[in-house]
């Protein structure tokens, strides 16, 4: 009940152009605050924005997006089918799936945009740790930003989004639970939770897990001892009184390749701004090693040395990383990757194989690429589809299609959202 409450708490002292039918639920429930947004993006879609307060802390808050085409203001067409889609990490719903919000000037479409062009039904949130301003934020409420946390949010979330639709839609239908990164680990772990739920209490009708793993198989024991040792550092961290993973690093990369690309960056010497954009971005692996030769984007290669980006623009990336959160939960960090390492004592109860609604992962060769498959295994689903966009031999995986791609790349539209449409639609 508290969690469909939330939904009509928003729809209180609207603005004029709020429906009668939603005017009317706020006051049948006397709710007499809200706060929500309403933009246009393109054509007949427009961003509906609500914020919503789940606690008293200074970043206890979660601001919900809906991509919708509309027929009249607030009130959405038909819908084929409705998704939850959650940010990876120093992300936001905007800069990873509607890049247009946050920055008008952008040229990536968006995942978000483009599916809700064509009929789908598109919600998303920030978690909490976005809400932190840049400047003198009050972190004192991170360390409760964990995986229990993280999945009650999800919950709120979706519980939220179905409250909605059955007010604009007059729809009961679940939603596909959509993660992209830690995002979609946190995406199979709620999948997992919601499962010892009863049938009616669930809000979940399938998971797509983009370019992630939950798991890792035993050929990959390098790469899960490499998240037990990050696990390891985390709580070290987080018992010496650390709860924050400042992104100030991704940002000040982004601005600085945006404002003076060939100037000499700061943080490695012999280095432009546009050479350490390219290098933090084209050979990942080197800071984060999700898979041997992780990028977030396709490097083009000249030896040993990145040369340009293949697939995305340096400037779509540049924008990306300038528009990361200034803060994040150092506890969601620890939390997931003691879950990908496996060894107990684990933060919570969420194993793959409680699974069981239909799954499509769609993955990137030069990303988390086929080490994301064995997580696809674990599940009890009898519905599983799995796409690993390879575009060249396995030995160029180091330039090949990368993780960010999936979201940015203008090949990503026919090569991972039309499949992703496809299996949405199917389902």
């Amino acid at each position: 009940m508290r969690r469909s409450m939330l939904a009509l708490v928003m729809l209180a002292a609207c603005e004029s152009d709020l429906p009668p039918e939603l005017e009317a639920a706020a006051r049948k429930h006397g709710l007499t605050s809200a706060s929500l947004t309403r933009e246009h993006i393109t054509g007949d879609v427009h961003h509906h924005g609500f914020e919503v307060r789940v606690g008293i802390g200074p970043s206890a808050a979660l601001q919900i997006h809906r991509v919708v085409r509309e027929r009249a203001p607030w009130l959405p067409r038909r819908t084929t089918g409705a998704v939850m889609m959650l940010h990876g990490d120093f992300s936001t719903f905007a800069t990873n799936f509607a890049p247009v919000l946050g920055e008008p000037a952008s040229s990536a479409t968006g995942m978000a945009t483009w599916l809700a062009e064509r009929g789908i039904d598109v919600w998303g949130f920030d978690r909490r740790w976005t809400q932190a301003p840049e400047s003198d934020a009050d972190i004192s409420d991170f360390d409760t930003m964990g995986i229990h946390q993280e999945l009650e949010d999800i919950g709120t979330a979706l519980a939220f989004a179905r409250a909605i639709r059955l007010i604009t839609d007059a729809s009961l239908d679940r939603l596909t639970l959509i993660g992209f990164s830690r995002g979609g680990q946190l995406a199979y772990f709620y999948a997992s939770d919601e499962a010892t739920r009863p049938l009616r209490q669930r809000h979940v009708e399938g998971l797509v897990p983009l370019d992630v793993y939950a798991s890792l198989s035993p050929a990959d024991e390098e790469l899960r001892q490499y998240f037990c040792d990050l696990a390891t550092d985390g709580y070290e961290l987080l018992a010496a009184g650390e709860v924050d993973l400042p992104n100030d690093f991704q940002i000040a990369t982004g601005r600085l390749a945006l404002e003076a690309p060939g100037a000499p960056n700061p943080f490695f010497d012999g280095l432009t701004n546009r050479d350490a954009l390219r290098w933090l971005t084209g050979q990942s692996y080197l800071f984060f090693r999700a898979s041997p030769l992780y990028h977030l984007n396709a490097p083009v290669l000249d030896g040993d040395v990145v040369s340009g980006l293949g697939e995305t623009s340096e400037e779509v990336v540049a924008r990306w990383l300038a528009g990361s959160a200034p803060h994040q939960s150092l506890r969601e960090s620890a939390d997931t990757d003691a879950l990908i390492c496996g060894d107990p004592p684990l933060p919570a109860d969420v194993p793959l194989s409680r699974v069981r609604v239909p799954l499509f992962l769609i993955g990137a060769a030069g990303g988390y690429g086929e080490h994301a498959l064995h997580s696809t295994t674990q599940v009890s689903s009898t519905d599983v589809t799995t796409l690993v966009i390879r575009l060249l031999p396995v030995e160029r995986e180091a330039e090949d299609f990368g993780h960010a791609d999936l979201l940015f790349s203008p090949g990503a539209p026919s090569l991972a959202w039309q499949p992703l449409l496809s299996w949405l639609r199917s389902h």
